[in-house]
């Protein structure tokens, strides 16, 4: 198998640190994003998603999702387990992961994305477009983020971890939605600050070290 990989983006950073987290270690090919190589053959065939990263098995099989890649890693490697080791414990992750990707990830994708200036024809992940970058998009997305900090912050305060007692993809997956909230100036500490104090935590760990 192999990893096609562009190291500033944050899903191919998710996966590094889960690699990172499980001691994996994976042949890996740099695309240049920049340059819009993921467009071109034979990785346009590939991956018509034209998103980073994403998984080639040797039977030609493409893994194009983030966690997804994860996912099947998991599954050939399960120890130590970061989706849960019971039923109950893997619904649990899933649940945090999903809100926190629903409600706050993707919405500050999109608010990066139509903010930053080298983003502009690239609002959607994995397209070339004429869209215009939209200001409105920037605060929906912190509006958004912001619902879904309020209704973690209490359980942030009583759990150690994202989905409880023990680091799952979950943390991975809320370290860069909060990373990519500092980047858009929300304060964090004053208005979560047990959320806040968590990111900390979690960034000391040594897979976070990218």
């Amino acid at each position: 198998m192999k990893f096609y990989d562009f190291t500033p983006a944050p899903s191919s950073q998710r996966v590094r640190v889960y690699l990172a987290e499980k001691g994996l270690e994976l042949p890996t090919e740099q695309l240049n994003v920049r340059e819009d190589e993921q467009f071109a053959e034979p990785f346009t065939s590939m991956n018509p998603f034209h998103c980073v990263p994403f998984l080639a098995l040797d039977d030609g099989t493409v893994i194009a999702e983030s966690m997804s890649v994860c996912r099947y890693l998991e599954e050939l490697h399960p120890e130590p387990p970061l989706f849960g080791r019971t039923p109950a414990e893997r619904a649990v992750v899933d649940m945090w992961m999903r809100r926190f990707e629903l409600d706050a990830f993707i919405p500050l994708l999109h608010a990066l994305r139509n903010r930053l200036p080298n983003f502009a024809g690239k609002v959607v992940p994995g397209t070339r477009t004429d869209l215009p970058q939209s200001e409105a998009m920037v605060g929906r997305g912190r509006e958004m983020a912001g619902v879904l900090f309020d209704r973690a912050e209490p359980h942030m305060a009583k759990n150690e971890f994202v989905a409880g007692p023990d680091f799952t993809v979950a943390d991975i997956t809320g370290f860069f939605t909060l990373r990519m909230a500092y980047a858009l100036e929300m304060d964090i500490g004053a208005s979560w600050p047990a959320t806040h104090a968590w990111f900390r935590k979690v960034s000391a760990r040594p897979a976070f070290q990218l």
